[in-house]
Protein backbone atom coordinates (compact mmCIF):
# COMPACT_ATOMS: atom_id res chain seq x y z
CA UNK A 1 0.00 0.00 0.00
CA UNK A 2 1.48 2.84 1.31
CA UNK A 3 3.48 6.01 1.97
CA UNK A 4 4.94 5.73 5.42
CA UNK A 5 4.63 9.36 6.33
CA UNK A 6 6.07 9.27 9.73
CA UNK A 7 4.97 13.16 10.96
CA UNK A 8 7.34 14.80 12.71
CA UNK A 9 5.29 16.96 14.98
CA UNK A 10 6.29 16.86 18.61
CA UNK A 11 2.35 16.31 19.68
CA UNK A 12 -0.99 15.46 17.46
CA UNK A 13 -3.80 16.85 19.61
CA UNK A 14 -2.04 18.97 22.35
CA UNK A 15 -0.95 17.74 25.87
CA UNK A 16 -2.79 15.79 28.65
CA UNK A 17 -4.86 18.20 30.58
CA UNK A 18 -5.57 18.52 34.31
CA UNK A 19 -8.75 17.06 35.22
CA UNK A 20 -10.82 14.59 37.37
CA UNK A 21 -9.95 11.04 37.84
CA UNK A 22 -12.37 9.56 34.94
CA UNK A 23 -10.60 12.24 32.20
CA UNK A 24 -13.81 13.48 31.80
CA UNK A 25 -14.44 16.70 33.94
CA UNK A 26 -12.22 19.28 33.35
CA UNK A 27 -11.57 22.80 35.34
CA UNK A 28 -13.28 24.65 32.91
CA UNK A 29 -16.28 22.64 33.24
CA UNK A 30 -18.87 25.39 32.47
CA UNK A 31 -17.46 25.39 28.90
CA UNK A 32 -19.51 23.93 26.41
CA UNK A 33 -18.47 20.37 24.53
CA UNK A 34 -17.39 20.88 20.82
CA UNK A 35 -18.63 17.72 20.26
CA UNK A 36 -20.62 15.40 22.25
CA UNK A 37 -19.47 11.73 23.13
CA UNK A 38 -19.87 9.24 20.72
CA UNK A 39 -18.89 5.74 19.26
CA UNK A 40 -18.27 6.58 15.60
CA UNK A 41 -21.01 7.63 13.10
CA UNK A 42 -20.83 4.19 10.79
CA UNK A 43 -21.54 1.80 13.76
CA UNK A 44 -25.02 3.74 13.78
CA UNK A 45 -25.72 3.01 17.28
CA UNK A 46 -28.57 3.81 19.34
CA UNK A 47 -27.97 6.21 22.95
CA UNK A 48 -28.97 3.03 24.59
CA UNK A 49 -26.87 1.34 22.93
CA UNK A 50 -24.21 3.67 22.98
CA UNK A 51 -24.08 3.19 27.04
CA UNK A 52 -24.44 -0.46 26.82
CA UNK A 53 -20.83 -0.77 25.23
CA UNK A 54 -19.45 1.18 27.57
CA UNK A 55 -19.91 -1.70 30.32
CA UNK A 56 -16.31 -2.35 31.70
CA UNK A 57 -16.87 -5.97 33.12
CA UNK A 58 -18.50 -7.14 30.21
CA UNK A 59 -16.73 -5.58 27.57
CA UNK A 60 -18.62 -6.29 24.31
CA UNK A 61 -17.18 -5.79 21.43
CA UNK A 62 -19.04 -3.60 18.83
CA UNK A 63 -19.09 -4.39 15.09
CA UNK A 64 -20.52 -3.15 11.96
CA UNK A 65 -23.90 -3.80 11.32
CA UNK A 66 -25.74 -5.65 8.73
CA UNK A 67 -26.38 -2.96 6.56
CA UNK A 68 -23.64 -0.11 7.80
CA UNK A 69 -20.58 -2.10 5.75
CA UNK A 70 -17.78 0.46 4.84
CA UNK A 71 -15.98 0.87 1.75
CA UNK A 72 -13.97 -1.98 0.52
CA UNK A 73 -16.20 -4.38 2.85
CA UNK A 74 -13.67 -2.95 5.07
CA UNK A 75 -13.84 -4.64 8.67
CA UNK A 76 -14.12 -2.86 11.79
CA UNK A 77 -14.39 -3.61 15.12
CA UNK A 78 -13.91 -2.17 19.11
CA UNK A 79 -13.68 -2.73 23.24
CA UNK A 80 -14.09 -0.61 25.74
CA UNK A 81 -11.10 -0.71 28.36
CA UNK A 82 -11.18 -2.67 31.49
CA UNK A 83 -12.06 0.69 34.02
CA UNK A 84 -9.45 2.81 33.38
CA UNK A 85 -11.78 5.47 31.87
CA UNK A 86 -14.98 6.27 31.96
CA UNK A 87 -15.05 6.22 28.46
CA UNK A 88 -14.02 4.89 25.53
CA UNK A 89 -11.27 7.45 24.70
CA UNK A 90 -10.81 5.76 21.31
CA UNK A 91 -12.55 6.99 18.14
CA UNK A 92 -12.52 6.53 14.38
CA UNK A 93 -13.71 7.82 11.09
CA UNK A 94 -14.11 6.66 7.88
CA UNK A 95 -15.47 8.18 4.61
CA UNK A 96 -15.28 8.80 0.86
CA UNK A 97 -15.17 12.21 0.04
CA UNK A 98 -14.48 14.30 -3.52
CA UNK A 99 -12.18 17.31 -3.50
CA UNK A 100 -13.97 19.56 -6.09
CA UNK A 101 -12.83 22.56 -8.15
CA UNK A 102 -14.76 25.67 -7.80
CA UNK A 103 -16.02 27.97 -10.68
CA UNK A 104 -12.53 30.39 -10.79
CA UNK A 105 -10.09 27.70 -9.86
CA UNK A 106 -10.43 27.34 -6.09
CA UNK A 107 -11.55 24.15 -5.01
CA UNK A 108 -13.90 22.76 -1.98
CA UNK A 109 -14.66 19.94 -0.60
CA UNK A 110 -17.85 17.85 -0.47
CA UNK A 111 -18.78 14.73 1.47
CA UNK A 112 -20.58 11.94 -0.85
CA UNK A 113 -23.62 11.58 0.38
CA UNK A 114 -24.73 8.49 1.93
CA UNK A 115 -25.99 6.52 -1.30
CA UNK A 116 -23.11 7.29 -3.18
CA UNK A 117 -20.57 6.42 -0.54
CA UNK A 118 -22.23 2.93 -0.41
CA UNK A 119 -21.69 2.81 -4.23
CA UNK A 120 -18.18 3.02 -3.33
CA UNK A 121 -18.47 -0.66 -1.92
CA UNK A 122 -17.79 -4.19 -3.69
CA UNK A 123 -21.02 -4.58 -5.17
CA UNK A 124 -20.58 -1.46 -7.58
CA UNK A 125 -17.28 -0.22 -6.19
CA UNK A 126 -16.60 3.52 -7.07
CA UNK A 127 -18.38 3.57 -10.49
CA UNK A 128 -20.34 6.40 -9.60
CA UNK A 129 -17.01 8.35 -7.68
CA UNK A 130 -14.62 7.28 -10.46
CA UNK A 131 -17.07 7.79 -13.49
CA UNK A 132 -17.32 11.68 -12.28
CA UNK A 133 -13.81 12.36 -10.69
CA UNK A 134 -12.59 13.75 -13.95
CA UNK A 135 -15.03 16.33 -14.02
CA UNK A 136 -15.83 16.51 -10.05
CA UNK A 137 -12.64 16.94 -8.68
CA UNK A 138 -10.20 14.04 -6.98
CA UNK A 139 -11.62 11.02 -4.97
CA UNK A 140 -10.28 10.70 -1.57
CA UNK A 141 -10.80 7.54 0.71
CA UNK A 142 -10.00 8.06 4.48
CA UNK A 143 -10.07 5.55 7.69
CA UNK A 144 -8.81 7.00 10.60
CA UNK A 145 -8.27 5.90 14.33
CA UNK A 146 -7.62 8.17 17.18
CA UNK A 147 -6.47 7.40 20.86
CA UNK A 148 -7.58 9.57 23.59
CA UNK A 149 -5.19 10.58 26.38
CA UNK A 150 -6.56 12.03 29.78
CA UNK A 151 -10.37 12.27 28.31
CA UNK A 152 -12.07 11.82 24.99
CA UNK A 153 -12.68 15.30 24.01
CA UNK A 154 -9.69 15.82 21.69
CA UNK A 155 -10.17 12.34 19.64
CA UNK A 156 -13.60 13.05 19.29
CA UNK A 157 -12.97 16.37 17.44
CA UNK A 158 -10.33 15.15 15.65
CA UNK A 159 -12.28 12.10 13.84
CA UNK A 160 -14.87 14.89 13.14
CA UNK A 161 -12.75 17.29 11.57
CA UNK A 162 -8.81 15.96 10.63
CA UNK A 163 -10.69 14.85 7.07
CA UNK A 164 -11.59 18.36 6.51
CA UNK A 165 -8.41 19.64 6.81
CA UNK A 166 -6.38 17.30 4.65
CA UNK A 167 -9.21 17.94 1.90
CA UNK A 168 -8.28 22.18 2.54
CA UNK A 169 -4.68 20.85 2.01
CA UNK A 170 -5.24 19.13 -1.17
CA UNK A 171 -7.33 22.08 -2.60
CA UNK A 172 -4.10 23.87 -2.86
CA UNK A 173 -2.25 21.49 -5.12
CA UNK A 174 -5.57 19.95 -6.65
CA UNK A 175 -4.72 21.30 -10.18
CA UNK A 176 -1.01 19.95 -9.39
CA UNK A 177 -2.67 16.49 -8.60
CA UNK A 178 -4.48 15.77 -11.52
CA UNK A 179 -1.59 17.23 -14.02
CA UNK A 180 -0.10 13.41 -13.35
CA UNK A 181 1.98 14.01 -16.82
CA UNK A 182 4.24 16.80 -15.26
CA UNK A 183 6.18 17.17 -12.08
CA UNK A 184 4.67 19.97 -9.88
CA UNK A 185 6.12 23.09 -10.60
CA UNK A 186 8.54 24.76 -8.09
CA UNK A 187 6.45 28.18 -8.27
CA UNK A 188 3.03 27.72 -8.79
CA UNK A 189 1.84 29.02 -12.22
CA UNK A 190 5.13 28.34 -13.46
CA UNK A 191 5.55 25.57 -16.19
CA UNK A 192 7.87 22.76 -14.16
CA UNK A 193 11.71 23.31 -15.18
CA UNK A 194 12.76 20.32 -16.73
CA UNK A 195 16.20 22.23 -18.17
CA UNK A 196 18.03 21.73 -14.44
CA UNK A 197 20.82 19.64 -15.83
CA UNK A 198 24.18 19.60 -14.50
CA UNK A 199 25.79 21.50 -17.62
CA UNK A 200 22.95 24.32 -17.54
CA UNK A 201 23.11 28.03 -16.01
CA UNK A 202 21.03 26.99 -13.11
CA UNK A 203 23.14 24.27 -12.25
CA UNK A 204 25.98 26.13 -11.14
CA UNK A 205 27.70 25.07 -8.49
CA UNK A 206 28.48 26.81 -5.37
CA UNK A 207 31.79 27.22 -6.03
CA UNK A 208 31.63 29.01 -9.37
CA UNK A 209 28.56 31.12 -8.20
CA UNK A 210 31.05 32.86 -5.51
CA UNK A 211 33.32 33.32 -7.91
CA UNK A 212 31.53 35.38 -10.11
CA UNK A 213 31.27 32.81 -13.31
CA UNK A 214 28.77 33.39 -16.34
CA UNK A 215 25.44 32.87 -14.42
CA UNK A 216 26.91 34.09 -10.85
CA UNK A 217 25.17 37.01 -8.77
CA UNK A 218 25.53 40.40 -10.00
CA UNK A 219 26.51 39.05 -13.61
CA UNK A 220 25.60 41.31 -15.93
CA UNK A 221 24.91 38.28 -18.47
CA UNK A 222 22.52 36.24 -16.84
CA UNK A 223 19.68 36.27 -14.08
CA UNK A 224 20.42 35.38 -10.76
CA UNK A 225 21.57 31.85 -10.64
CA UNK A 226 19.31 29.34 -8.69
CA UNK A 227 22.27 27.91 -6.62
CA UNK A 228 21.81 24.53 -6.97
CA UNK A 229 20.12 22.02 -9.00
CA UNK A 230 16.61 21.78 -8.93
CA UNK A 231 14.93 19.33 -7.36
CA UNK A 232 12.15 17.05 -8.68
CA UNK A 233 9.66 17.05 -6.41
CA UNK A 234 6.83 14.08 -7.21
CA UNK A 235 3.04 14.28 -6.92
CA UNK A 236 3.02 11.41 -3.79
CA UNK A 237 5.37 14.26 -1.73
CA UNK A 238 2.79 16.72 -2.19
CA UNK A 239 -0.24 14.33 -1.00
CA UNK A 240 2.74 13.29 2.21
CA UNK A 241 3.18 17.05 2.76
CA UNK A 242 -0.83 17.72 3.16
CA UNK A 243 -1.05 15.51 5.72
CA UNK A 244 1.78 16.30 7.67
CA UNK A 245 0.22 20.14 7.18
CA UNK A 246 -3.36 18.76 8.12
CA UNK A 247 -2.03 17.21 11.28
CA UNK A 248 -0.39 20.56 12.35
CA UNK A 249 -2.92 22.57 12.01
CA UNK A 250 -5.38 19.90 13.48
CA UNK A 251 -3.36 20.47 16.66
CA UNK A 252 -3.63 24.10 16.59
CA UNK A 253 -7.25 24.22 15.82
CA UNK A 254 -7.53 22.10 19.18
CA UNK A 255 -5.46 24.07 20.98
CA UNK A 256 -7.06 27.05 19.97
CA UNK A 257 -10.12 26.44 20.96
CA UNK A 258 -9.52 24.56 24.44
CA UNK A 259 -9.83 28.47 25.47
CA UNK A 260 -13.47 28.52 24.25
CA UNK A 261 -14.99 24.67 24.39
CA UNK A 262 -14.58 21.78 27.29
CA UNK A 263 -12.24 19.93 24.88
CA UNK A 264 -10.26 17.28 27.74
CA UNK A 265 -7.45 15.97 27.25
CA UNK A 266 -5.31 14.74 23.77
CA UNK A 267 -4.76 11.88 21.18
CA UNK A 268 -2.89 10.40 18.65
CA UNK A 269 -4.14 9.86 15.22
CA UNK A 270 -3.66 7.11 12.87
CA UNK A 271 -4.60 7.91 9.18
CA UNK A 272 -4.44 5.87 5.89
CA UNK A 273 -5.50 8.09 2.94
CA UNK A 274 -6.14 6.34 -0.72
CA UNK A 275 -5.58 9.04 -3.19
CA UNK A 276 -4.56 8.50 -6.73
CA UNK A 277 -3.99 4.73 -6.93
CA UNK A 278 -1.34 5.23 -3.46
CA UNK A 279 -2.44 4.30 0.17
CA UNK A 280 -0.52 6.83 2.68
CA UNK A 281 -0.15 6.67 5.96
CA UNK A 282 0.13 9.28 8.37
CA UNK A 283 0.95 8.42 12.08
CA UNK A 284 1.62 10.41 15.31
CA UNK A 285 1.72 8.17 17.95
CA UNK A 286 1.84 4.91 19.10
CA UNK A 287 -1.37 3.55 17.13
CA UNK A 288 -0.02 1.15 14.31
CA UNK A 289 -0.53 -0.30 10.72
CA UNK A 290 0.56 -3.40 9.39
CA UNK A 291 0.01 -5.21 5.59
CA UNK A 292 -0.46 -8.28 4.95
CA UNK A 293 0.12 -10.20 1.46
CA UNK A 294 0.99 -13.21 0.64
CA UNK A 295 1.52 -14.15 4.45
CA UNK A 296 4.39 -11.50 4.59
CA UNK A 297 4.19 -8.58 6.97
CA UNK A 298 4.72 -4.99 5.52
CA UNK A 299 5.10 -3.11 8.77
CA UNK A 300 3.27 0.90 7.32
CA UNK A 301 4.05 3.02 10.28
CA UNK A 302 6.11 3.69 13.68
CA UNK A 303 6.11 5.89 16.14
CA UNK A 304 7.13 9.64 15.25
CA UNK A 305 10.25 11.02 15.31
CA UNK A 306 12.59 13.05 13.25
CA UNK A 307 13.81 11.02 10.94
CA UNK A 308 16.82 12.67 9.35
CA UNK A 309 19.97 14.95 10.20
CA UNK A 310 17.78 17.27 7.70
CA UNK A 311 15.30 17.50 9.98
CA UNK A 312 16.99 18.03 13.68
CA UNK A 313 19.12 20.99 11.93
CA UNK A 314 16.23 22.82 10.65
CA UNK A 315 14.09 22.31 13.93
CA UNK A 316 17.78 23.84 15.57
CA UNK A 317 17.57 26.66 13.46
CA UNK A 318 13.79 27.21 14.18
CA UNK A 319 14.13 26.84 17.81
CA UNK A 320 17.49 29.35 17.65
CA UNK A 321 17.52 31.48 14.64
CA UNK A 322 19.80 33.56 16.48
CA UNK A 323 22.18 30.90 15.52
CA UNK A 324 21.98 31.26 11.47
CA UNK A 325 23.37 35.08 11.77
CA UNK A 326 20.51 36.63 9.78
CA UNK A 327 22.07 35.19 6.74
CA UNK A 328 20.36 31.42 6.25
CA UNK A 329 16.60 30.28 6.29
CA UNK A 330 15.89 27.01 8.47
CA UNK A 331 13.25 26.36 5.77
CA UNK A 332 14.27 23.89 2.54
CA UNK A 333 13.25 25.00 -0.87
CA UNK A 334 13.91 22.75 -3.82
CA UNK A 335 16.35 25.45 -5.00
CA UNK A 336 17.21 28.79 -3.97
CA UNK A 337 14.53 31.59 -4.12
CA UNK A 338 14.92 34.50 -6.59
CA UNK A 339 13.39 37.98 -5.49
CA UNK A 340 11.54 38.43 -8.64
CA UNK A 341 9.30 35.43 -6.87
CA UNK A 342 8.70 37.37 -3.64
CA UNK A 343 5.22 37.25 -3.15
CA UNK A 344 4.75 33.72 -5.43
CA UNK A 345 3.91 30.59 -3.96
CA UNK A 346 7.14 27.90 -4.16
CA UNK A 347 7.30 24.61 -3.02
CA UNK A 348 8.93 24.01 0.65
CA UNK A 349 9.11 21.78 3.50
CA UNK A 350 10.15 22.75 7.37
CA UNK A 351 11.47 20.56 10.25
CA UNK A 352 8.18 18.78 10.79
CA UNK A 353 7.66 17.65 7.19
CA UNK A 354 8.53 14.44 5.21
CA UNK A 355 6.57 15.95 1.93
CA UNK A 356 6.30 18.92 0.63
CA UNK A 357 3.71 21.82 0.12
CA UNK A 358 3.45 25.37 -0.71
CA UNK A 359 3.80 29.00 0.72
CA UNK A 360 3.51 32.25 -0.41
CA UNK A 361 7.46 33.46 -0.50
CA UNK A 362 8.76 36.37 1.77
CA UNK A 363 12.07 38.36 1.91
CA UNK A 364 13.18 36.66 4.37
CA UNK A 365 12.81 33.47 2.30
CA UNK A 366 15.63 35.39 0.19
CA UNK A 367 18.06 33.83 2.66
CA UNK A 368 20.97 30.98 1.50
CA UNK A 369 19.05 27.48 2.60
CA UNK A 370 20.29 26.43 5.68
CA UNK A 371 19.80 22.57 4.35
CA UNK A 372 20.05 21.55 0.74
CA UNK A 373 19.77 17.56 -0.07
CA UNK A 374 17.93 14.93 0.18
CA UNK A 375 16.37 12.76 3.49
CA UNK A 376 15.01 9.87 3.98
CA UNK A 377 13.15 8.55 1.44
CA UNK A 378 9.03 8.42 2.07
CA UNK A 379 8.09 4.72 1.19
CA UNK A 380 5.17 4.29 -1.06
CA UNK A 381 3.02 1.20 -1.74
CA UNK A 382 1.53 1.38 -4.94
CA UNK A 383 -1.39 -0.80 -5.59
CA UNK A 384 -1.22 -0.59 -9.08
CA UNK A 385 1.75 -2.62 -8.68
CA UNK A 386 0.68 -5.38 -7.02
CA UNK A 387 -2.27 -8.11 -8.06
CA UNK A 388 -3.98 -8.45 -4.27
CA UNK A 389 -5.84 -11.25 -3.18
CA UNK A 390 -8.67 -11.79 -1.01
CA UNK A 391 -6.50 -12.28 2.15
CA UNK A 392 -4.50 -9.46 1.50
CA UNK A 393 -5.60 -6.56 4.00
CA UNK A 394 -3.71 -3.27 5.95
CA UNK A 395 -4.73 -3.68 9.59
CA UNK A 396 -4.83 -0.78 11.54
CA UNK A 397 -5.32 -0.66 15.79
CA UNK A 398 -4.70 1.14 18.48
CA UNK A 399 -2.10 0.22 20.92
CA UNK A 400 -4.42 -1.53 22.70
CA UNK A 401 -4.40 -4.10 20.48
CA UNK A 402 -0.39 -4.09 19.86
CA UNK A 403 0.66 -3.99 23.68
CA UNK A 404 -0.34 -7.43 23.45
CA UNK A 405 -0.11 -8.57 20.41
CA UNK A 406 2.78 -8.87 18.12
CA UNK A 407 2.86 -7.90 14.10
CA UNK A 408 3.44 -11.36 13.70
CA UNK A 409 0.19 -12.93 16.05
CA UNK A 410 -1.86 -10.30 14.18
CA UNK A 411 -0.95 -11.58 11.38
CA UNK A 412 -1.07 -14.95 12.01
CA UNK A 413 -4.93 -14.83 13.84
CA UNK A 414 -6.26 -12.63 10.36
CA UNK A 415 -4.57 -14.79 7.58
CA UNK A 416 -6.09 -18.34 9.79
CA UNK A 417 -9.28 -16.95 10.57
CA UNK A 418 -9.70 -15.09 6.73
CA UNK A 419 -8.59 -18.87 5.68
CA UNK A 420 -11.25 -20.10 6.80
CA UNK A 421 -13.79 -17.84 5.36
CA UNK A 422 -16.23 -17.70 2.04
CA UNK A 423 -13.60 -15.77 -0.13
CA UNK A 424 -16.79 -14.20 -1.39
CA UNK A 425 -18.74 -12.95 2.08
CA UNK A 426 -18.53 -9.31 2.40
CA UNK A 427 -18.49 -9.56 6.07
CA UNK A 428 -15.09 -11.60 6.51
CA UNK A 429 -13.30 -8.49 7.11
CA UNK A 430 -15.34 -7.38 10.15
CA UNK A 431 -15.78 -10.75 11.59
CA UNK A 432 -12.06 -10.95 11.23
CA UNK A 433 -11.86 -7.84 13.14
CA UNK A 434 -14.10 -8.93 15.65
CA UNK A 435 -12.26 -12.00 16.37
CA UNK A 436 -8.86 -10.36 16.69
CA UNK A 437 -10.48 -7.72 19.22
CA UNK A 438 -11.48 -10.78 21.13
CA UNK A 439 -8.14 -12.16 21.15
CA UNK A 440 -6.42 -9.42 22.35
CA UNK A 441 -9.17 -8.49 25.01
CA UNK A 442 -9.20 -12.03 26.29
CA UNK A 443 -11.45 -13.97 28.63
CA UNK A 444 -11.97 -12.20 31.84
CA UNK A 445 -10.76 -15.01 34.90
CA UNK A 446 -10.05 -14.62 38.32
CA UNK A 447 -6.70 -12.90 37.78
CA UNK A 448 -8.32 -10.65 35.36
CA UNK A 449 -8.43 -10.61 31.33
CA UNK A 450 -6.72 -13.39 29.90
CA UNK A 451 -4.99 -14.04 26.43
CA UNK A 452 -2.98 -17.18 24.70
CA UNK A 453 -0.78 -18.86 27.20
CA UNK A 454 -2.35 -17.46 30.55
CA UNK A 455 -0.71 -14.33 29.58
CA UNK A 456 -2.77 -11.15 30.49
CA UNK A 457 -4.82 -9.63 27.81
CA UNK A 458 -5.45 -5.18 27.15
CA UNK A 459 -7.44 -3.86 29.58
CA UNK A 460 -7.02 -0.61 27.09
CA UNK A 461 -9.86 0.61 24.69
CA UNK A 462 -9.06 -1.43 21.31
CA UNK A 463 -10.03 -0.44 17.84
CA UNK A 464 -9.71 -2.10 14.85
CA UNK A 465 -9.57 -1.85 10.75
CA UNK A 466 -9.33 -4.80 8.52
CA UNK A 467 -8.88 -2.73 5.05
CA UNK A 468 -8.70 -5.52 1.71
CA UNK A 469 -6.33 -4.31 -0.15
CA UNK A 470 -7.79 -5.69 -3.69
CA UNK A 471 -11.05 -3.64 -4.23
CA UNK A 472 -8.18 -0.72 -3.99
CA UNK A 473 -7.06 -2.52 -7.54
CA UNK A 474 -10.65 -2.22 -8.59
CA UNK A 475 -10.96 1.54 -8.08
CA UNK A 476 -8.51 2.10 -10.89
Amino acid sequence: MLTRVKTAVASFVGGIMAGAPDGEQLSGAELPHKFPYMRPAFLGLSPDEIECSADHIARPILILKETKRLPWATGYAEVINAGKSALNEDQACCEVIVVKKRPGGSSTPSKTPTAKRRSSLPNGEGLGLRENSESEGLVFHYWALFDGHAGSGAAVMASRLLQQHIIEQLQDVLDVLRNLASLPPTVLGEEPNHQATPGSNRALTRAASLRGAAGAPGSPCTPPPRFFTEKKIQHESLVIGALENAFKEMDAQIEREKAVYSISGGCTALVVAFVLGKLYVANAGDSRAIIIRNGEIIPVSSEFTPESERQRLQFLGYMHPHLLGGEFTHLEFPRRVQRNEVGKKMLYRDFTMTGWAYKTIEDEDLRFPLIYGEGKKVKVYNLTQYEHGADDVLVMGTDGLWDVLSNEEVAESVTSFLANCDPDDLHRYTMAAQDLVMRARGVLRDRGWRITNDRLGSGDDISVYIIPLMYGNRQQ
